[in-house]
Order: C-alpha cells, then structure tokens, then sequence
C-alpha cells in the first residue's frame, strides 16, 4: 500500500468515530402531546423559537423527538416510558402528557405546559422553588372556565341556559371544569348543559345536539384536543349557529365568536427557553414556574352578524381586540 493511501486510510478511520461520537453527544429533547402533529404546528414553532433563543437548533445541536397520541390519552404511559428508555435528556408534554411524564422518570427533566394550577394538579408542590425534575409554564386558563360562561351571560343577558363542552378522556380536568363552571351557573340563575366530546366526530354530534338542550350558548373547556381542533370548532360552531366562548385567539381568528385567554404560542415559546436552559446545565427545580397573568378578550363581529347577535357596547369596550 503506498504510503499516502495510508496516511488517507488512518485519517477516514480517526474521523468516523468523531462523527460517531458528535451524534451521540447531541442531546435529545423528547416532546410528547395528547394531541396529533398536524393539529400543534404554531406551538411546536413557538416552541422552536424558544428553544432557538435558548441557543439550540433541531438538527444542528438538538434533536427533538416527537411522541404524539392523537387524541387517545390512554396512550400516554407507553409513550413517556418510550422517552424514558430512550434517556432524552429532557422531556417537553402538555396537560395530561406531562402528568404522565412526571410519573414516569424522577430523574429526567420535565418541562411543562399546562392551562391548570400545577400546584393543584400535582406538577409541582411550589411556584417559586419546584424542587425534583419538574417545572414548567402555566397559563390558568382552565380555571377562567366561570369567567368565559358570564362573558356568555353578558352577550346574551335574557339566557336562562348555557352549554358546556368537555373532553371526557381526560376525567379529572373534565369534571374540575364541570364543578368550577358549574358553581359559576347557579351564581348566574342558569341552567347548565354538559356536553361531551372526544373525537372530531364526538364535536360534530355535540353541536348538532346543541339544540335540544334550549342553550343560549356554548362554552368550551380547556383541553388540549380542543386547542387541536380550534379551527375546526370555530367552522362547526358557525354551521350549527351555536354561539360559542373558547380559550384561545386561534378560534376567533379561524372565525369564532368570543375567546378569553392567555396566548398558548407564549407558553410553548418558554417551554422552549426552559428545555434549552436544562440542556446547557440549570437544574429544573431552581427554575421558578413561569405563569402567564395577562389575558385578552376577542370578539368576532363577523362571527356576530353570522349568528344574528348583536355585541353589547359594555363588552366591546372591554375587548382588547375586534375583529371586524
């Protein structure tokens, strides 16, 4: 063998096991959700651009790895124990993924996003100091469950029902919606409906039924699958001429009627800080659990017209946006 083919041999040898070795050192972010990965793209590129501020690019220096259950929550558990004996180095789920999660691993980092309390829901047992594996990003949204259903009353004062919209795969969140929005109605005089739905063809059934139940409106519960599904509620609602309130701006700006909340593209993008943060060395349980404290009205006057509803003046001049 001549002795530059030698040299050449001995150079391609040493740099296979370099490369080998930088793919195995880039750590991997392990993201599961409830949901379906065509349903999440704004929060999964929210979450990016956390993740990049944080100095971390998928496929550069991260990769992430994806762990959709498409809606079927009981698919959850196989799906944290696969990241857990992949050993990701930090694990990313929303509400009820990332409950799922913190059972899983003790020793993994967790990073949260949730509508709920995470004290109450058992995330964590302090805001300021998580302590262990887990901390994250809350926006209590679900808790303004009683505000959204007298944002209902508002717009339509001579209402003596109102409907509400649960997921009933996931029972705990379900039925804590169900109390709080309960308590709320017996406060207001009304007569509430429950509604159940769980699958887009569950959605469909739901808002056509919405008539036998001589509900005024609709409120929707906070979940995850109906995040998914923003769009398609805001189009269905429309159709079956039910009035409807939900959580977040994606509803109003695909054309529904009314949504109060945080901004859920917000969360994922601290949620993506968070990870890159743990990945470049913080401990989860010093960093406090960020809480999203401002919320904004929208009202869809085009939504308005389309369902014969005029908007009072009282709720207009509260709105931080209009879309007309």
């Amino acid at each position: 063998m001549k002795r530059r083919e030698f040299i050449g041999l001995l150079g391609g040898t040493a740099l296979m096991p370099l490369a080998a070795r930088a793919q195995q050192a880039r750590p991997v972010i392990g993201l599961i959700n409830g949901t379906s990965a065509g349903k999440y793209e704004p929060q999964i590129a929210a979450f990016r651009e956390g993740l990049k501020q944080a100095g971390f690019v998928d496929g550069e220096n991260v990769t992430i790895e994806y762990r959709w259950a498409d809606g079927d929550y009981s698919r959850l558990p196989a799906l944290a124990a696969d990241l857990v004996e992949r050993q990701v180095a930090v694990i990313v789920a929303n509400t009820p993924a990332n409950l799922v999660a913190k059972k899983a691993t003790d020793k993994i980092p967790v990073v949260f996003t949730t509508a709920s309390d995470p004290v109450q829901i058992g995330l964590v047992t302090n805001l300021s100091h998580p302590g262990g594996n887990v901390t994250g990003v809350s926006q209590l949204n679900a808790s303004l469950g009683p505000k959204r259903l007298e944002l209902a009353r508002e717009l339509l004062p001579t209402a003596t029902d109102m409907a509400l919209l649960v997921n009933p795969k996931d029972p705990p969140r379900a039925e804590k919606v169900v109390t709080e929005v309960q308590a709320a109605a017996d406060r207001l005089g009304l007569h509430l409906h429950v509604l159940r739905a769980g699958t887009e063809s569950d959605i469909e059934t739901a808002l056509a039924g919405f008539a036998q139940t001589r509900a005024s409106a609709l409120v929707v519960g906070a979940d995850a699958f109906f995040n998914a599904y923003a769009p398609l509620l805001a189009e269905a609602t429309l159709r079956h001429k039910v009035p409807t309130v939900y959580e977040y701006t994606e509803f109003t700006e695909a054309g529904g009627l009314m949504s109060y909340s945080g901004d859920i593209k917000e969360s994922y993008r601290w949620a993506g800080i968070y990870a890159g943060r743990i990945l470049k060395g913080a401990n989860p349980g010093d960093l406090p659990v960020q809480q999203s404290t401002t919320v904004q009205l929208i009202v869809n006057l085009k939504a308005a017209k389309a369902l014969g509803i005029t908007v009072p003046l009282s709720l207009l001049g509260r709105a931080d946006r209009i879309i007309e």
